[in-house]
């Protein structure tokens, strides 16, 4: 693996130079990402099973009001036996086997989040679809996030990277309808993987190699 290349934009959409990005996180070739979609796809599936709350019931026929009585005695009447209105065959009667409350999570090691998220990144600069902006923006203006993404994006399904200290950026972008904004610390699986570009801000990017950092120490 090499260091990647990846261009910075300013807030304009030109041209204002490039940085290199780390291998290690950047760098994977098309054929390692292809060889670890199974990988990507399971933590992906993880990350969307935590997300449900998992609240559904349905009442079994020992939780429906009524039925304690036996509707007509076992024997004589020439109809089917019954024990029960509330049995599942009759009208408001009880669920069988519907949904009960349940925890959904599935346990995901952090080495296997992080792996993903590497190859998810190296796929999307292996497409020319990951870019640095230096939005320089003073106040929010939604306009000026346009103008500096737009001739990058061309307008599709963005997630934008950003530092914690961002606040005017994040103010500016989170009305687009097209871009997903995110902080550094939170970037996943499941934003890049839906998103056709990934754009960092220039203290987006910085803060998110930092933690990279900080967790290949806590590692080590």
């Amino acid at each position: 693996m090499a260091n990647v290349t990846l261009n910075v934009t300013d807030n304009k959409g030109q041209a204002a130079g490039s940085v290199e990005a780390p291998a290690e996180v950047f760098g994977f070739s098309a054929e390692e990402v292809q060889a670890h979609v199974p990988l990507i796809h399971q933590v992906v599936v993880a990350q969307l099973a935590a997300a449900r709350q998992g609240t559904h019931a349905t009442k079994t026929r020992g939780m429906v009001s009524g039925g304690g009585k036996k509707p007509w005695k076992q024997k004589g009447t020439g109809r089917a036996r019954q024990g029960s209105i509330r049995a599942p065959q009759w009208y408001h009667g009880g669920v069988v086997f519907g949904p009960q409350p349940r925890d959904y999570s599935q346990r995901t090691p952090k080495k296997m989040k992080a792996a993903a998220l590497r190859y998810v990144l190296s796929d999307r600069v292996n497409n020319g679809r990951v870019a640095i902006v230096d939005f320089g923006i003073t106040e929010p203006s939604t306009k000026a996030a346009i103008a500096a993404l737009s001739p990058i994006t061309s307008d599709k399904f963005t997630t934008v990277v950003l530092s914690r200290d961002e606040v005017n950026e994040w103010l500016s972008v989170r009305n687009i309808p097209t871009v997903h904004p995110i902080f550094a610390d939170q970037l996943n699986t499941y934003d890049v993987v839906t998103a056709q570009y990934v754009v960092f801000s220039k203290a987006g990017y910085e803060a998110f190699l930092e933690a990279k950092a900080k967790q290949a120490v806590k590692e080590a």
